[in-house]
């Protein structure tokens, strides 16, 4: 009955499982499974699995996309490898994307749990030149400006903001405009999407630094640091102090700082997607963003970030998957969320007046005419009572399931 009485508490996100195991959100939504296995993955855009699945509704793009993906993937797994030493691997990023023209090039010596995509990497590099040629040019590009700015990276740590931009830019922000120069290279959208690299770059930047802020321990179990100094240095004398208990105040004022700092690419993220026409190209787009919203909100002011992994619910994931396939639904969201955490900001956080006035901005973008568009369909006692009776049915059919067994069972002795 416990777990009967969390799922009353949020009917809705029930009602939205529910409906979901019955096909209602087979338009936007890819199995449940593979939403609860990729929403724990490390990325800059949707994991690999909600790659492919998020893509194949994207008609006439969908074979780039996953190439595109996977060539990125490739390289990343070598930045990421630290059993390979600085000499190989310097020259690996830099000389990466001349190695999509080497039919026969490919590594056998990474020890990542990603090292399939480079010891298969003759079987990628195929695919991408069978591409067309307007797509292999952007792939390529993206590939080689990644490949330098993560060779720049390796030997230096974040230590200004700008810096934490131009990393991120790096990692993820590239990763949006090669994206955005695909949709409008397969003309599903228009070129300006492809051309606004200002807005594309904070898309991804946006994710990127909701993954950095909410993966904080994980990074610091692994010996990375992405956190930049100009910020963790005003509370800590080293990035790792701020796991200490002692330091779990000061800590949390460090992460809200960075939060308010993420929240700066909101309003770019609503106006990149306001201009997108095509379905399937705004829901790949959208989902990812609706979900490094509600983690920020999930994260802020929250001391378990740096106890243990802070999640959204699957039942909270599935909801928004639902429901971002439109820029007024969007809107919505990121008004709601921001409200949740312009509720939590705490009078005496050194960055609330910083984050108050980023919020009121993103309001003010969200909600024009200051009316909210409801995200409710139903109403929530019409929902706990509909949940409240459909678990005591269940109750009661398990319950009759179960004496029949017996019944059977003891009529074979």
């Amino acid at each position: 009955m416990e777990q009967v009485g969390r799922w009353l508490g949020r009917p809705r996100e029930l009602y939205n499982l529910l409906r979901f195991k019955m096909g209602g959100g087979a338009a936007v939504m890819p199995p449940l499974d593979q939403v609860s296995r990729a929403g724990g993955e490390r990325g800059c855009w949707p994991p690999g699995r909600l790659v492919s699945l998020l893509a194949r509704e994207i008609h006439g793009v969908c074979h780039a996309v996953c190439i595109f993906y996977l060539v990125l993937r490739a390289l990343d797994t070598v930045e990421d490898d630290m059993t390979i030493n600085l000499e190989t691997k310097v020259p690996m990023l830099h000389d990466f994307h001349s190695y999509l023209y080497q039919p026969d090039w490919r590594f056998m010596e990474s020890k990542e749990k990603d090292k399939q995509v480079l010891e298969d990497f003759p079987t990628i590099s195929l695919e991408f030149r069978n591409l067309a040629k307007v797509y292999r040019d952007v792939i390529a590009d993206i590939c080689h400006n990644m490949g330098a700015g993560m060779a720049e990276f390796l030997e230096k740590k974040v230590d200004t903001q700008h810096e934490w931009d131009k990393y991120c830019h790096y990692v993820a922000g590239l990763v949006g405009i090669g994206l955005s120069r695909l949709f409008s290279a397969s003309e599903l959208e228009d070129l300006v999407v492809g051309q606004d690299t200002e807005l594309a770059n904070s898309m991804g930047l946006f994710l990127q630094k909701t993954n950095i802020i909410r993966d904080y321990l994980e990074d610091q179990l692994e010996g990375r640091e992405f956190w930049p100094r100009e910020v963790w240095s005003r509370y800590a004398k080293k990035l790792s102090d701020l796991a200490k208990p002692e330091n779990i105040d000061v800590a949390v004022q460090c992460m809200n700082e960075l939060i308010t700092n993420a929240l700066h690419h909101v309003p770019d993220v609503l106006t990149y997607l306001s201009r997108l026409k095509n379905q399937s190209v705004f829901n790949f787009c959208a989902i990812p963003q609706v979900m490094a919203i509600a983690t920020l909100a999930a994260c802020y002011n929250n001391k378990q970030v740096f106890r243990g992994l802070v999640k959204i619910r699957k039942g909270q994931a599935v909801t928004l998957m639902m429901d971002a396939t439109n820029v007024q639904a969007v809107k919505a969201i990121m008004y709601q969320y921001v409200e949740e955490i312009y509720q939590k900001v705490p009078s005496t956080d050194p960055s609330s007046n910083k984050t108050q006035q980023i919020i009121v901005s993103i309001r003010t973008m969200s909600l024009p005419n200051g009316v909210a568009v409801s995200r409710n369909h139903y109403s929530p006692i019409y929902l706990s009572c509909a949940m409240l009776l459909a678990a005591l049915s269940w109750q009661y059919l398990s319950a009759m399931s179960k004496a029949s067994e017996e019944y059977v069972q003891a009529s074979e002795n």
